[in-house]
């Protein structure tokens, strides 16, 4: 059995525990920013195609222990390299730490970088060449303060760039974030789904696929394709049955307005790309002024958050609106509020049933769920 870490967007690990069981992963194990997991080499092509929430999947090829850079090198000068790749395959080396005693994490990559160039030139007389920018193959090592572990990724670019988004608004969500915030919403497909400040429409995109069966890497290539153990024909076989299983692409009960119509525009073009324009229903609107589209459902939404201090005024005064119009418009609904901005729960004057920690990239949001019941939502002020 083989190792493996996804990583994904700290919150959502357990959901990607829960994702991984249901490929086939074996011991698996979530921790802060990612799950452990262990199978074979196939399940690493089929996390990579379906995972919905991973960022990456690494492959575990060593841990051991250290006490010093010379023991780093010789640990990895140890590893048959030459199994894995050849030497015309560019590489990079990136090394992250906890609690480490070692001062330099730029000498450490050094070194790793050496000890794999150094092994793979005495075997066969060439050594690969380094590109920081876009490498054949990523080697990337963490350091705790004992403990020494080097990855090969097996991803490439970020299982996010899922290739079906053409342009972003200002602050874009992440597409296996969008996804994560879909499935910690509890939502299914079939269940209506709305986005009412859709922006660039990441979330009713990730809402279509994952209601029509579409696996999120379909149509892009990994890493593990340059690795000399990939297995074409297995890899074919797995595309050819994830195609086959799609559903057809029929209109679906997932709803998107926005204000503004250039943000509509990008999310019909990015929604034209997946070929999915006509199973998402589009619509321009102010969010303080729609109807529910069905008796109950499921709002989900990432609204804009204030950077400059005017922005921020406008803010303080939409949000109580915003709570209003909830509370009139979508009794019997639940709604998901992904915000950085961490006076909207004072603001929005509803009283969140439940305030999830998630990061966007390097932002820090909570995920608000606030139930929709007429009457009796707002916050009770104290009896003086």
């Amino acid at each position: 059995m083989e190792r493996f870490f996804a990583t994904c967007p700290r919150g959502l690990e357990l959901i990607l525990a829960g994702e991984l069981r249901l490929l086939g992963a074996e011991k698996v194990h979530a921790v802060g920013g990612g799950v452990h997991f262990g199978g074979d080499i196939l399940l690493c092509y089929r996390a990579n195609l379906a995972s919905r929430v991973a960022s990456r999947i690494l492959w575990q090829v060593s841990t051991d222990r250290y006490r010093d850079e010379d023991d780093i090198y010789r640990r990895a000068y140890a590893l048959p390299w030459t199994d894995w790749f050849d030497a015309a395959r560019t590489i990079r080396v990136d090394v992250t730490a906890t609690k480490s005693p070692l001062t330099s994490l730029n000498f450490v990559t050094l070194k790793i970088k050496d000890a794999v160039c150094d092994k793979i030139r005495r075997l066969t007389g060439r050594r690969p060449s380094v590109d920081t920018h876009q490498p054949n193959i990523s080697i990337q090592a963490h350091l705790t303060d004992r403990d020494f572990t080097l990855y090969l990724d097996t991803t490439g670019e970020p299982l996010f760039k899922r290739g079906k988004r053409i342009a972003a608004g200002e602050a874009p969500l992440r597409e296996n974030l969008a996804a994560g915030i879909l499935r910690l919403a509890g939502w299914e497909p079939g269940i209506p789904v709305l986005d009412p400040m859709c922006g660039s429409g990441t979330i009713l995109l990730e809402a279509a696929l994952m209601a029509l069966d579409i696996a999120p890497g379909l149509g892009r290539h990994f890493a593990f394709e340059k690795f000399k153990n990939f297995d074409g024909r297995r890899w074919r076989e797995l595309l050819q049955r994830s195609q086959a299983q799609q559903r057809p692409k029929t209109p679906l009960a997932i709803y998107g307005s926005d204000l503004s119509a250039d943000a509509l525009k990008t999310a019909r073009a990015n929604l034209a790309v997946a070929g999915l324009e006509r199973a998402v229903n589009l619509k321009q609107a102010n969010v303080l002024e729609i109807s529910a589209p069905a008796k109950e459902g499921i709002i989900v939404t990432n609204p804009p958050y204030g950077v400059r201090l005017g922005e921020q005024r406008e803010l303080a005064e939409f949000y109580p609106k915003l709570g209003d119009a909830l509370k009139k418009n979508f009794a019997g609904w639940r709604a998901y509020i992904l915000s950085a901005d961490m006076r909207l729960p004072k603001l929005i004057r509803l009283a969140a049933s439940k305030r999830t920690p998630l990061f966007n990239g390097a932002l820090e949001c909570r995920l608000f769920e606030y139930k929709m019941v007429a009457g009796g939502m707002r916050k009770k002020k104290a009896e003086a």
